[in-house]
This record gives structure tokens, sequence and C-alpha cells, in this order.
């Protein structure tokens, strides 16, 4: 195995979202790169198409807030000129306070921006063991890794992956949308009314809540060991806690007033933007296991979505991530082979835009390298630096768990602030004034 910098290229495997940003930072720094993407060769469970970056989850990048940890990170990342959130915001469909996407036409567009750049060649292909790619190398495959490739990277870290599953919501076509009873609005009527509301009565939440639990699901194997990631927990394992907790999760009702009966309902189904066209709209919070046939049914019971048309049905997928506090270094190389860095999802970050960001910071961490440069990380007060302190601190070992970014992750301030959103404020910018020093 190559295990120091021989190459001239700078391999990257994996061209999702932190893949594809991390070879886009590196060509925009001079470096070449071998961008490996499998799609195209051979498919998985969760994709529909071969393009880069394609969103299968959700299409939200989350919060846009200036006062929020998902906002900030997005704020650093713009000032570090990340190219996934430029494409994002270029096709940002209405999403309330959230950055919504249009997801075929951003995967077409970082395509195109990958594609197109002079300093990435692309190469459509299976990397099945970690022998085949020269140094420096970025893996980025992802929680879909190949079986292959997953087997290799086994046997270089010498001890199990974690896993856990993701679920997936339905996506309806917008036409099938009952107006007559689904509107539209925000929550507390914020001015960006951009979300259809479902309301439910006490009765018809319960009758819902019912046919839920005796559904058929598609259970993976050996699924009762393997844990879901609590942001993309599947209705059905929320209602395992009790029938009651979508109603203070996903079905929360609170500041969605009813103009036909002027209150709150008992529960409701939100349904965001989908596309820049509208023609299509996921159910926000919807992630599911259900059979295909139950998923139809079921859903149709929703009052607004009686005659529903699914664009897509909701489906689960397992995640693949290494301990990365055990198994790599801050720098995100393996401790057994400090040229073979790693990006996205597979280093322990959870969320879209958190993938991103690793994919980022890898591309600065081996600009560093191989110009000669001490480690300079991202500042610990910073939402970048909380969220690698978050997939590298030696204490998180024993217990990793995928983590997403949040206000818990940042250093506490030095000085006590009871009111929360003071608090917060001082939080984002004391990340900003870091970051931008940072930066220089």
């Amino acid at each position: 195995m190559i295990s120091e910098s021989t190459s001239k290229n700078i391999t990257v495997v994996g061209a999702g979202l932190a893949g594809s940003e991390c070879a886009l930072q590196l060509a925009q720094f001079g470096f070449d790169v071998v961008l490996y993407e499998m799609r195209g060769v051979k498919n998985t469970p969760a994709h529909k198409t071969d393009h880069f970056a394609e969103l299968v989850c959700s299409n939200s990048f989350g919060s846009l807030s200036e006062v929020s940890a998902p906002g900030q990170l997005k704020w650093e990342a713009e000032h570090l000129g990340s190219f996934i959130l430029k494409a994002a915001k270029e096709f940002a469909v209405p999403a309330g306070q959230a950055l919504g996407i249009d997801r075929e036409r951003f995967a077409a567009k970082v395509t195109e921006l990958v594609n197109s750049h002079p300093k990435i060649t692309v190469k459509r292909d299976v990397v099945t063991s970690l022998d085949q790619i020269p140094r420096p190398a970025v893996i980025a495959t992802g929680p879909l890794t190949d079986e292959g490739l997953a087997a290799s990277l086994q046997q270089h870290f010498g001890d199990e992956f974690l896993y856990f599953f993701d679920a997936i919501a339905p996506i309806i076509d917008a036409d099938s949308i009952n107006t007559d009873i689904a509107w539209k609005a925000d929550r507390y009527d914020k001015g960006t009314p951009d979300y259809y509301n479902c309301p439910l009565d006490k009765e018809q939440y319960f009758n819902f809540i019912n046919e839920i639990k005796a559904a058929r699901k598609i259970e993976p194997k050996h699924f009762e060991s393997t844990e879901f990631f609590e942001g993309c927990m599947p209705i059905e394992a929320m209602i395992d806690r009790g029938d009651q907790t979508l109603r203070f999760g996903p079905m929360k009702p609170v500041g969605l007033t009813n103009p036909k009966t002027g209150r709150y309902p008992f529960a409701a189904v939100q349904l965001r933007q989908d596309n820049k066209e509208g023609t299509a709209y996921n159910i926000v919070g919807f992630q599911t296991r259900m059979a295909y046939g139950e998923q139809t049914r079921i859903f149709r019971m929703i009052p607004g979505l009686e005659n529903a048309e699914f664009l897509k049905l909701g489906s689960i997928h397992r995640n693949m991530y290494i301990n990365s506090p055990k198994r790599l270094n801050r720098d995100l190389s393996s401790k057994n082979d400090p040229w073979l860095f790693f990006a996205g999802q597979i280093t322990g970050v959870e969320g879209y835009f958190e993938s991103t960001c690793i994919g980022l910071l890898v591309a600065r961490f081996l600009r560093q390298k191989l110009q000669d440069q001490s480690f300079s990380p991202p500042p610990r007060t910073s939402a970048m630096g909380s969220l690698l302190e978050a997939i590298t601190d030696p204490f998180r070992e024993k217990n990793f768990q995928p983590t997403n970014i949040n206000f818990g992750l940042l250093p506490p301030l030095a000085d006590s602030i009871k009111d929360k959103k003071e608090k917060k404020t001082q939080q984002v910018r004391l990340a900003q004034e870091a970051l931008r020093s940072w930066s220089n």
C-alpha cells in the first residue's frame, strides 16, 4: 500500500456532497484531482440518478437563522467559499427559515461544476480496495460505501464499523393536494407561508397512529440491534415512544392557526416544497420504513391528502461510519496511514451540510500538509471547529455516535448569560470573529 505522498494527483473517492466540495476546493487551490464515483456503473439502494451531490433523504440543508448553530455553520462555509452552499442557494425553494433546495437542479449544477473544472478528472468506476488508489487520497463514500471497499476499510482499521439506519420521507405531486383542506402558512405567521398544513382532529390523529402501528414494516437484517440516528428517525420508531410523540414532533400543531376554525388543530402534517417549480412536496419529518402499499393507504388518511399521488415513497437504508475519535487523527487522516483522509458522513457527522463542511475542511488540511504547513484546524469557538472537535475528541471514542451541528457542541461562554437568545447571539459573535481571524 502507498503510505506517503508519491502522486502528483489527489484522489477523492465518492462524489456526494463532501466529495464534490472537497474536489472543487482542492482544484480551486490548484491541485490536480481524480474523482471516483461508482454511480453510473453501480447503483445504490437510495439514489435515483448518477448526478453528483444527489440529496436522498430530504431536500433541506436546515436553518438559515443567524442565531442558530446550522445558520452559523452556513455563514462560516460561505466565508470559506463553499461551492455546495453557493449552488444550494442558487436553486433554493421556499422553505420558511430553512434552506430548501430543488434537488434535481442542484445535483445537475454540482455535476456540471465538477465535470467542467479543468483540474478535476472524473472516473466512473467502483473502488473496491484501498490498494487501488494512490496517496494522497480522500475517502468520501458516505453511508452507502461499496461492500468491497467497506471490507478493505475494515481490514485497514482492524475492527468492525459502526452502523445506524436512515429513513427517507415520501414526496407528493402538488396537484394532488386538496387545498380546500390544506392551507399554506408558516408557524406563527412569520411572513413566509411556504408550507402546506394538513389538520387532524383528535379522532383522526389516533386512528392514523393506530394504522401506522399495525402497518407492515420493512425490517433490515439485524434491525433490532442497530440504532436510528435521532435526526432521521422513522415515524414508527417515534410512536414506539408513545402515541402522542408525533404531536410534539413533526405533527406539532403550535403556531398553525387553521383559517377555517381560527384555532390550532389537534395535530398537523406539514408539506415542504421539493422543487423550484413547486410541483412536488415532501412530508416533513415523515421518514418511514412502512411497506410501499401501506404508505399509500395510510398517508391518504391525512386530511388534504385523500387523493395524494406519490412521486417517491419512503424507504430505509443503512449508514456506515468510522469511530473517528479512535481511528482518525485531528486532520481526519487515518492513524494507520497519514496520507489517507476521510470526509463526510463516514466520519460520524450527520446532516447534509455538516458532511459538506467536513469535505471543505479536509481540502484545507490536505493543502496544509502538501505545502509543509503546520496543522491549523478552525478555532474551537467556531461552528466548524466545534464540529471537528465532536468527531475527533478521544473522550468520545467509547460511546461515539453521529452528530449534527448544535449549540451544545460549542464551548460554553465564560460569562453566565441566562437569556437564551442573548447567549446564542454571543456564541455566534465569537464564532464569527474566530473564523474570520483563522481564515485570513
